[in-house]
């Protein structure tokens, strides 16, 4: 064991000269040397590989973008009419009734009740995208008209939703029923995150409602730095009456990335949902009698659209098989190929940095006594390598992320 050493009377008010920082003990000024420049090649790897992946993303990449920017340009109605198609619709409720592709399950995450509501929900982590949640919400005591109606007020849900600190309508299309919004919305400890987000509403038999929302682009509304713009955004929903009983239920798939590491988001969701979900319920009860449903109600009535035939009789039957058939596979047609294709660069990148720091680590640790210097950099090392996986999903939603982008909040 190393004696302890003799300090001397002014030693408290003394910083320690540059030899005395190095040579602390022997080795120390080249381990520490060593350390410095394994962090100094990390920021400049970090460097090198954005800017590659930026110049080619500005080289291949920018079509969807600029495609639906233009289309949205072109008149009041032009371009919006096929951002969410009847196509989509079937994708929708292939996705309600669970199905999964090979090698995903379902995982439950929670299972909670009270005299009115009651609330499940499972969650699978596909090979491509973020996590998939799909939830079962019942409200008794509950019409389907009501209940599609507040899920459908946004107005309404900046007065209880404290989430939701900003919501602006940007254009509605008649014609299609398709509607787009621009929505901020504030978590706790993080950077607001934004949302453009295209919606469509279908009524089906027995008082079924469907509603597919996605992130989509539109020239009202420019991207500001102060936020953060979520770039994959999926979610539908079926709302329906429960049989014999006064009650209704709504079914609701949701992809979202958020730019938040994944397994802080699962925690995230299973710690806050059911307070989420009481809240919510507890806005329903007042909300019958809220001036702005009658707002509301008329234009929700005349831009919903009647669920096609063939999907009324054939949902049952409809498969994945069908679904991959057409360009597109995931519901709301967003392809995996590109996300797969650009996910190596993201990959090579985050093992080679991890390297670099672990075998900095390695140094340092190896070392009998850690002078001042190498403590420092230890902590540096530390520090980059907690904030790696934090770091990873916001920088690859925001980067590695096709660029037709589509957006709604969700109950």
């Amino acid at each position: 064991m190393a004696e302890p050493r003799t300090l001397p009377p002014n030693s408290a008010r003394a910083l320690p000269d540059s030899d005395e920082f190095w040579r602390e003990n022997p080795g120390g000024g080249w381990a520490t040397a060593v350390v410095v420049l394994l962090l100094l090649s990390w920021q400049l790897l970090r460097l090198f590989f954005s800017r590659r992946h930026r110049a080619a993303s500005v080289a291949a990449g920018s079509s969807p973008a600029s495609t639906t920017m233009g289309s949205l340009e072109g008149g009041p109605s032009a371009g919006i009419s096929k951002l969410i198609t009847d196509a989509d619709l079937r994708d929708l409720m292939i996705s309600l009734e669970g199905n999964l592709e090979e090698n995903e399950r379902w995982k439950d995450v929670i299972e909670k009740s009270s005299d009115l509501v009651s609330y499940k929900a499972k969650c699978c982590r596909p090979k491509d995208g973020p996590l998939k949640y799909l939830s079962v919400t019942t409200f008794e005591k509950c019409s389907a008209e009501l209940l599609r109606d507040f899920y459908m007020d946004n107005e309404y849900r900046k007065e209880w939703d404290k989430i939701l600190i900003q919501h602006d309508q940007l254009q509605v299309d008649e014609n299609s029923g398709t509607e787009i919004g621009r929505s901020v919305k504030r978590f706790p400890l993080l950077t607001p995150r934004e949302y453009v987000l295209a919606w469509r509403v279908w009524e089906g038999k027995d008082k079924t409602f469907f509603c597919l929302i996605k992130d989509c682009e539109h020239p009202l509304a420019p991207r500001e730095k102060k936020y953060v713009r979520v770039v994959f955004f999926r979610s539908g929903w079926c709302i329906r009456e429960v049989p014999g009983r006064d009650a209704c239920e709504i079914t609701m798939v949701h992809q979202e990335d958020a730019g938040l590491n994944i397994e802080m988001a699962k925690l995230a969701f299973a710690k806050g949902i059911w307070s989420y979900v009481s809240k919510m319920n507890s806005a329903l009860r007042q909300y019958s009698s809220h001036p702005s449903r009658s707002i509301l109600v008329p234009i929700l009535l005349r831009l919903t659209k009647k669920v096609p035939p063939e999907l009324e009789t054939n949902a049952a039957e409809t498969s994945i098989q069908k679904v991959k058939e057409r360009s597109g596979s995931d519901f709301g047609s967003q392809s995996r190929v590109d996300i797969s294709q650009k996910k190596p660069s993201r990959s090579s990148k985050k093992w080679i940095a991890n390297g670099l720091l672990l075998l900095g680590g390695i140094i340092c640790l190896s070392r009998r006594r850690p002078n001042i210097g190498t403590q420092l950099a230890m902590a540096c090392i530390l520090k980059k390598l907690m904030n790696n996986g934090a770091e990873s999903s916001q920088v690859e939603s925001a980067q590695l992320r096709p660029d037709h982008r589509k957006t709604r909040h969700i109950g």
